[in-house]
């Protein structure tokens, strides 16, 4: 067990620990894992000390967010699953994971950093993955998706909307559902799209490109 879960926190003691989560997310999307427990505990406004009482180190918080943010995760691959018909449920995990990735810059950062072999953490990224093998096996056989669709091409479509996010969220928001429904077309999942996204303008995609050339 790791200090952050051993026992249930007091109400201080979780709200305190949400904001060094929350400090660490935002910290994470702009500068990466270089950042320190130190610095989240002033950006958090919070003592040293009562940072590293509940997070020794570092790769305690990335792997904290990580079992966070997968938990999200099996919630919408959960709800998915209780969706009616191969195709939709499919489509709907997509659309779902993909408004969460837009949302959350640092994810790629916490995957990327996150300890592999933690027991917790292998649970449930192979947890996911048979959730998604799951969907992804159903839409094929009800013939709701190509053939050839596996669950490697659902993650490289996440990956691609999540940096189309990066880039553009600030700027657009929302602009990496026009790509999500091309994507998803092509793959055979096409659907009443949640929200027609127009294209970017040039000035928009200038500001994405040299952001820092206002």
């Amino acid at each position: 067990m790791t200090p952050e879960t051993h026992r249930p926190l007091r109400a201080d003691a979780e709200r305190n620990r949400q904001l060094v989560l929350a400090t660490a997310g935002l910290l994470l999307a702009e500068r990466g894992a270089t950042v320190t427990l130190n610095e989240i505990a002033r950006e958090a406004g919070l003592g040293v000390g009562t940072v590293y009482r509940r997070f020794p180190d570092l790769q305690t918080v990335i792997d904290a967010l990580y079992t966070e943010r997968f938990t999200a995760f099996l919630r919408l691959a959960a709800d998915a699953e209780r969706q009616d018909g191969a195709g939709p449920a499919l489509r709907h995990y997509l659309l779902a994971a993909a408004t969460r990735r837009a949302e959350d810059p640092a994810l790629e950062v916490i995957i990327g950093q996150a300890s592999p072999d933690r027991h917790e953490i292998a649970e449930m990224r192979d947890e996911l993955g048979r959730r998604m093998d799951g969907l992804v096996e159903r839409a094929v056989a009800a013939g709701a998706v190509r053939a050839d669709f596996t669950s490697s091409d659902a993650y490289n479509v996440l990956y691609m909307l999540g940096t189309v996010a990066d880039r553009t969220e600030k700027l657009a928001p929302g602009n990496w559902r026009r790509y999500a429904e091309v994507l998803l077309a092509g793959f055979g999942l096409e659907g009443d799209p949640v929200e027609r996204t127009g294209a970017m303008t040039d000035e928009q995609m200038r500001r994405a490109v040299w952001p820092e050339h206002p």
